[in-house]
């Protein structure tokens, strides 16, 4: 299984944690701490991940890396 980044924050605007699977498109979920909103992260991305298996749709390559990894790592 492919391994993606999840980034995980805190909005202002939704007054909520938000976390999201940049490299599959509109996977994102919420909660109320950033362990709730990961949770239910991880239930959109096995949605996610099986609906895109029954459309015979490629699974994205994990490809994001977050700035500060581009800029340590190279």
């Amino acid at each position: 299984m492919n391994h993606y980044h999840i980034n995980v924050f805190y909005s202002v605007e939704d007054e909520a944690y938000i976390a999201d699977i940049p490299d599959l498109r509109h996977c994102s979920a919420f909660g109320d701490s950033p362990e709730e909103a990961l949770a239910e992260v991880l239930v959109a991305q096995r949605l996610w991940l099986e609906v895109a298996k029954e459309d015979n749709v490629t699974l994205p390559k994990p490809q994001y890396r977050p700035m500060i990894y581009q800029t340590l790592v190279g």
